[in-house]
């Protein structure tokens, strides 16, 4: 059982509120009468739903408060006994905390209890506690060790607890089973007893009165069953007179038409097939005249194709061969000069013929840098000149399209102005698939836009839907951007969904399905999160021109500085040249290999683009080639499958006339069948009819014909018997059929009862004898446990118990006790003293509440020490010490001192001062341990 750690009381009885430790074995309440010692214990008694002492209830502490509530808090402990178990399972802390609640609901006070697994402030209650009624308050304590028989002890009157001794046998016996609710054992074996006998009266009179019913009951039983037996045999036979023969008529007539209107549904079907295989074949043969004409017509293209393919690699084939004849040239007027003038001539014409590259090269490069510096210095001056956005070469030959068909228009860029510059990026980011979007100004126009779009192949959007900006949401994209005119409201809505954050860490404020970018381009939508990254141009908003035009001007300067450079490396590879040249002056054959030099360096660089041309000619004129045969196969294809579709409409003809001549006396006949089935089913029920019914029919009687012969059988076993015909044979039949069995039912139930209550009374008899005894020894055992902490001889032999129901009620509980070896005294012979007297009532009392199980628990004992001397005071403060519990025990300040000398804890209560509105907290005096 559990020990308590500490209670808190707040507005119980004078008291405001305040909290008292309790966690000692023996702990004493002192003080004078009327201060209170006996309200707390009754706060304790509230706490564990006991009764509280006397005529007293809660009801009467908590309305002297007048605040309209009280509580009361404890802290028990809920550590694992011996079996493993913790006393408040499935509480698994060590400390746990007990509250009661009692407030006034309408006109009454009401309790609430909870259990919290660990320690709770009366606040912390207040606001999240789980609030239990009493019955299940009751339940979990008991489990916790505070059972029924312990709460019965712990609510025994003030000043019975020292007065057990003065019990008689009897009386100490039904108190211990009324503790241990043993008693209720000996009550069930009386109660028992009585219904067996008054069962086993009334299971003879039944008997007989069966009997006689049931002779009554076989007689009637076989004059139904003639009676049932004509009955079914006259139904049957009506029943397949007018039911089930016309109904096996239809269902035969119906097999026969479903039959045919499927063979004609088939017939239809393959009608339907043969005319759209005829339409089909018709269709193809005129498709596959106008396909030859085509394919006779790609044939001859794909002729010409192959002619001229071959033309341009006959060209391709003549010009490699010019280009190989000039080098070979080059190479024989080298070998020339080499013979003539040596080796070294080579190295000058080389050197010539590398100055001369190089000239050529630096003269090339100066006219590329400056046809670029034209160019951008051209755009940087219309960049100066426009406040527009810039346009791709695809967007500007569109929008001229839109010009000349008379379409006003203007990109998205003509109209957006970023207001916070720290922003273009992120803005930029999202606004980059819609650079090039253009916003019709006539939204009559759209059509044909779009028709313009499609013949162009326009990649981008093409918006004739416009709107005016709605409010800007604080934080958004939206916010940071004017526009010059009414964009597309997804646009805004877009711009006006997506909010602004420093970092992605910020944005875990945000709701969860927030669309939000930084200022670097990290982009969160539905989709997720991306980096978008940051565009290195700009094209929305002045921002983004001043970027243009700073970049155009940086262009310009760059390209003046390459111009500069590119003019000198001219100067110097033309230099460079003359002096090659003037080197080989005066040599004849290197003069015209040097005057041609400019003509074979040309060969030699035309000739790669002149073998490319070659192989990319001889690849086109294959494909030419392949195309042609494919041609040719296509047309072939085209004339097998003419041929075929020619036979399948002749084949489809000759289907249809046959079919149309088979169909029509079919048709026919199908009508009179018809005709005949509604006919015969015109009244009938349409449950009759149904398919399942019919089926199920048909297999049972065998199909029509069985029925008819069926149907002879039954009148002819009509006419041959003699049957009764009355019906109320039927009704006398059931109702002595009911009365039997309902008295078969009755004299069974009522023998199992018997029986029953027979064993019932041997099993309590034995099981009352059993518990009687073990209860005493365990009492006894109890009993002597403690004689021996205190020094006294304690002895509670077991009673004479016999099967016999006088000898059990006459039974009670001798107890003997013999202190100082003085001889054994009985419960209350009047030769004990008073000390000894308290002795008596607390071994008593406190094996009561002794158990293996659960050892350790509480004990209220009020005033133990009155009247005893200083001797006996420390005897029974000795005697508490020795045992297990934890005794909460109440004495007036008039008693020696030693009263105090077994507690661990004092608890020093005083009376409310009649000016004071509460009462003096109690004082609070702890041992100090050596």
């Amino acid at each position: 059982m559990f020990h308590i750690r500490d209670i808190e009381l707040v507005h119980w009885d004078f008291w405001r509120r305040f909290t008292l430790p309790l966690d000692a074995q023996i702990i004493t309440i002192v003080g004078p009468n009327g201060s209170g010692k006996t309200t707390l214990l009754d706060a304790m008694r509230t706490l564990f739903a006991l009764r509280c002492s006397g005529k007293r209830d809660f009801r009467r502490y908590v309305r002297r408060s007048n605040a309209g509530f009280a509580w009361i808090r404890a802290t028990v402990s809920n550590r694992p006994g011996s079996t493993g178990k913790r006393p408040f399972f499935p509480c698994l802390k060590d400390d746990i905390t007990l509250a009661c609640r009692v407030k006034r609901a309408g006109g009454d006070w009401t309790r609430e209890y909870t259990i919290e697994d660990g320690l709770f402030s009366v606040e912390q209650l207040e606001e999240s506690a789980q609030w239990l009624g009493l019955r299940d308050y009751q339940s979990r304590l008991a489990y916790a060790g505070l059972t029924p028989a312990i709460a019965k002890v712990l609510s025994l009157e003030q000043g019975d607890t020292d007065k057990l001794c003065e019990y008689s046998p009897r009386a100490l016996l039904d108190l211990v089973f009324d503790v241990f609710g043993d008693k209720e054992v000996l009550d069930n074996y009386q109660a028992a007893r009585e219904e067996q006998k008054s069962a086993q009266r009334e299971l003879e009179a039944l008997s007989l009165d069966l009997e006689r019913l049931k002779a009554q009951t076989e007689n009637k039983r076989l004059e139904a069953d003639r009676f049932l037996e004509w009955r079914n045999l006259h139904g049957e036979a009506q029943a397949l007179e007018s039911d089930a023969i016309p109904r096996l008529e239809v269902a035969e007539l119906r097999e026969e038409s479903d039959a045919w209107r499927e063979r004609l549904r088939q017939v239809r079907l393959q009608l339907r097939e043969a005319e759209g295989l005829r339409d089909a074949s018709q269709a193809r043969v005129g498709d596959l005249s106008g396909e030859r004409q085509a394919a006779q017509q790609w044939l001859d293209e794909a002729g010409q194709r192959v002619n001229d393919t071959n033309s341009q690699w006959l060209a391709a084939r003549d010009q490699l061969r010019d280009l190989d004849k000039k080098l070979a040239e080059r190479d024989a007027l080298r070998e020339r000069v080499a013979r003539e003038h040596g080796k070294d001539a080579l190295n000058s014409e080389d050197a010539a013929a590398s100055a001369y590259t190089d000239w050529q090269a630096a003269r090339g490069k100066l006219r590329d840098l400056t046809a670029r510096f034209e160019e951008v210095s051209q755009q940087l001056r219309d960049a100066q000149a426009r406040s527009g956005p810039p346009a791709d070469s695809e967007t500007l030959r569109f929008r001229k399209v839109l010009h000349d068909a008379g379409i006003e228009h203007q990109l998205l860029a003509e109209i957006i102005e970023v207001t916070d510059p720290m922003w273009q990026g992120a803005l930029e980011a999202i606004l980059r698939p819609y650079r090039s979007l253009i916003l019709l100004e006539d939204e009559a126009d759209r059509s044909a836009a779009w028709s313009l779009g499609e013949r162009e192949r326009f990649r981008h959007f093409i918006v004739p839907d416009r709107s005016p900006v709605p409010a800007a949401t604080p934080g958004s994209l939206l916010e940071i951007v004017n526009f010059a005119g009414d964009p597309p409201k997804w646009l805004a809505e877009l711009l006006g969904r997506i909010r602004r954050v420093d970092n992605a860490l910020a944005a875990s404020k945000l709701p969860k399905d927030q669309d939000w970018i930084t200022r670097d381009g990290y982009h969160r939508e539905r989709r997720g999160a991306r980096h978008l990254g940051v565009p290195l141009d700009f094209w929305f908003g002045e921002l983004a021109r001043s970027a243009r035009l700073e970049a155009l001007q940086k262009e310009v300067a760059e390209l003046d500085k390459q111009l500069g450079w590119a003019h000198k490396k001219q100067s110097e590879a033309e230099t460079a040249m003359q002096v090659a040249r003037e080197k080989l002056l005066g040599m004849q054959a290197a003069e015209l290999l040097l005057s041609r030099s400019g003509e074979f360096e040309a060969a030699e660089q035309d000739k790669p683009a002149a073998l490319a041309s070659l192989q990319a000619a001889e690849q086109r004129l294959e494909a030419a080639k392949q195309e042609l045969e494919r041609c040719k196969e296509r047309l072939s294809g085209i004339a097998i499958e003419a041929d075929r579709r020619g036979r399948d409409l002749a084949q489809a003809r000759d289907t249809l006339s046959r079919l149309s001549a088979e169909a029509r006396p079919q048709r026919l006949e199908q009508a009179a069948r018809l005709m005949r089935l509604r006919s015969k089913r015109r009244g009938m029920p349409r449950h009759w009819l149904e398919a399942d019914a019919l089926q199920e029919l048909a297999e049972h009687y065998g199909g029509l014909a069985g029925a008819r012969n069926e149907l002879g059988r039954l009148k002819r076993r009509l006419n041959e018997g003699e049957w009764p015909r009355d019906e109320s044979v039927l009704i006398v039949r059931e109702k002595l059929s009911l009365e039997l069995t309902q008295r078969e039912t009755d004299y069974g139930q009522r023998l199992a009862y018997s029986e029953r209550t027979r064993s019932m009374v041997d099993d309590a008899r034995a099981a009352y004898i059993a518990k009687l005894r073990a209860t005493v020894k365990q009492y006894g055992k109890n009993l002597r446990a403690l004689g021996e902490l205190s020094g006294v001889h304690v002895e509670c032999p077991v009673p004479t118990l016999d099967n016999d129901d006088a000898t059990l009620h006459a039974a009670g509980l001798e107890v003997a006790f013999d202190f100082d070896q003085k001889g054994a005294q009985s419960l209350n012979d009047g030769e004990a003293s008073g000390g000894q007297q308290v002795m008596k009532s607390l071994i008593l009392l406190i094996g009561l509440l002794m158990d293996d199980a659960r050892p350790g628990g509480f004990v209220f004992i009020d005033e133990p020490f009155a009247h005893l001397d200083v001797a006996n005071i420390d005897r029974v403060g000795a005697f508490l010490r020795a045992t297990r519990a934890q005794y909460l025990i109440t004495t007036p300040v008039t008693h020696n001192a030693n009263v105090f000398q077994p507690a661990q804890l004092t608890l020093v209560t005083r009376k409310k001062k009649p000016a004071d509105d509460w009462a003096p907290p109690i004082g609070v005096l702890r041992r100090q341990l050596d």
